[in-house]
C-alpha cells in the first residue's frame, strides 16, 4: 500500500525553525520528484518546494527562498523540509506528494499523484 505520512509541524514563535518530514511506505521515495505544498484557510494550495528524482535538483517558491531546505534520505525513505526564520504567514497544513515525472516542472498539485494527510504549521506569538 503506498502510503506518505508527513510530521513535525506544529506551534512555533516568529523567526523559529521546525523540520518536517514525508516518510514513504509501499514504495521507494527516490524514484519520485517529491513536492512539498502548504494551504492556509481559505487559500488554495500552493507549492513551496520541490526535489528532482533524476538529479536531486531543488527548487522553491519565491516567498521560501533562502530560508526553507528540502532534502532527502534516501536510507529512511524520507524528504524533509527544513523551515527557517518563519513568518505568520507560514502558516498552514503542509503536505508532501509524489510526482513520477524525473523533474520537477510545475507547481500545480493536479500535477501529483500521491498525497500525505498533512501536518500543521502554525507561526504565532
Amino acid at each position: 500500500q503506498v502510503q506518505l505520512v508527513e510530521s513535525g509541524g506544529g506551534l512555533v514563535q516568529p523567526g523559529g525553525s521546525l523540520r518536517l518530514s514525508c516518510a514513504a511506505s509501499g514504495f521507494t521515495l527516490n524514484y519520485y520528484t517529491i513536492g512539498w505544498f502548504r494551504q492556509a484557510p481559505g487559500k488554495e494550495r500552493e507549492g513551496v518546494s520541490c526535489i528532482s528524482s533524476s538529479d536531486g535538483n531543488t527548487y522553491y517558491v519565491d516567498s521560501v527562498k533562502g530560508r526553507f531546505t528540502i532534502s532527502r534520505d534516501n536510507a529512511k525513505n524520507t524528504v524533509y523540509l527544513q523551515m527557517n526564520s518563519l513568518k505568520p504567514e507560514d502558516t498552514a497544513v503542509y503536505y508532501c506528494a509524489t510526482d513520477f515525472t524525473p523533474h520537477c516542472s510545475t507547481w500545480s498539485p493536479t500535477a501529483y499523484d500521491y498525497w500525505g494527510q498533512g501536518t500543521q504549521v502554525t507561526v504565532s506569538s
